[in-house]
């Protein structure tokens, strides 16, 4: 068994694991740490704990000391070292007349490197840009590109529910988000209705899928014919999926009503929901857009220390 910590370098970022050795660590403290940009300063996220030795990958760095107080102080003075880092760099950019628009600045906590990410539609020719902020700041300089989803992740913002976003305030990983999970939940399929503020397929469809897949399996399709309590046959007019209720069209002698009925009073054929989640072309080709620009994305560039 190895024993590990979990450590984060800002809101929201990926955990990362180091061997705590012999320092006293718990939630919520301030470590410094080696990673493969330097020296940074990270927070605690979880009590130091023993996994097995295979889920480890080696060589595991160590803690190098709990954070003292002159860290805290140089960590604030690095903070307001990157607001004007980040004014410089813009008026690099535009004296350059470069096509790339700066999201943030960084500072490794040893000052050893100043990293700018970006975002930009295409390549850019960079170097000269490189080679006037290493005149002005005389330490390493990296430029990263980043996506649309690192940079509403940077940025944070709001929700259409009202919250912040779950990029920006808990979710550390970027998560496969399909179409199909937006049609299993009776979305609309309009991308303005499914799209979060990054413009891709809307993390939250994830979060909600499992339970949506499981509240399904129990209802029918609409068009299917059921069994009412009373006995009358009719069809599934729509359904509500979170209440768990079905409206169904039934035949009383000569006439049609709509009546609603929980599903569990109903008798009816059940089959495999994969045999209705099938798009029209319509939705096919809007299908192969989207998920075009989700593969675009890929794996988070602004969380890579280690």
């Amino acid at each position: 068994m190895t024993r590990i910590v979990g450590v984060r370098f800002r809101t929201a970022g990926k955990i990362y694991f180091f061997a705590p050795g012999k320092n006293e660590i718990k939630r919520g403290d301030h470590v410094i740490v080696e990673t493969a940009r330097g020296i940074e300063y990270g927070t605690v996220v979880g009590e130091p704990r023993e996994i097995e030795d295979e889920k480890v990958t080696q060589p595991l760095k160590p803690v190098l000391r709990v954070a003292t107080h002159k860290d805290d102080e140089q960590e604030k003075k690095n903070k307001e070292k990157e607001k004007e880092a980040f004014k410089i760099c813009l008026g690099k950019i535009e004296a350059h007349n470069l096509e790339m628009k700066l999201i943030d600045a960084e500072y490794t906590f040893d000052n050893n490197k100043v990293l700018f990410y970006f975002t930009a539609d295409g390549r850019v020719d960079f170097r000269e840009l490189v080679k006037d902020l290493a005149s002005v700041f005389r330490t390493r300089i990296e430029l990263r590109q980043v996506g649309v989803r690192d940079e509403t992740k940077i940025m944070g913002g709001i929700g259409n529910c009202g919250r912040t976003l779950c990029c920006h305030s808990h979710l550390s990983e970027f998560i496969p988000v399909s179409i199909k999970m937006a049609k299993e939940q009776g979305l609309s399929l309009n991308p303005t209705k499914i799209s979060g503020v990054c413009g891709r397929l809307m993390c939250c469809l994830k979060h909600e899928e499992d339970t949506y897949e499981e509240l399904n399996k129990k209802l029918p399709f609409v068009g299917d014919q059921v069994t009412t309590p009373e006995g009358l046959k009719g069809d599934v007019h729509s359904v509500s999926v979170l209440r768990q209720r079905v409206k169904v069209l039934v035949e009383d002698g000569d006439e049609k009503e709509l009546k609603e009925y929980p599903v569990e009073e109903l008798r009816f054929k059940r089959r495999h929901r994969k045999e209705k989640v099938e798009l029209s072309p319509e939705e096919l080709k809007e299908l192969e857009r989207l998920e075009k620009e989700e593969a675009k994305g890929g794996k988070s560039k602004i969380d890579d220390a280690n």
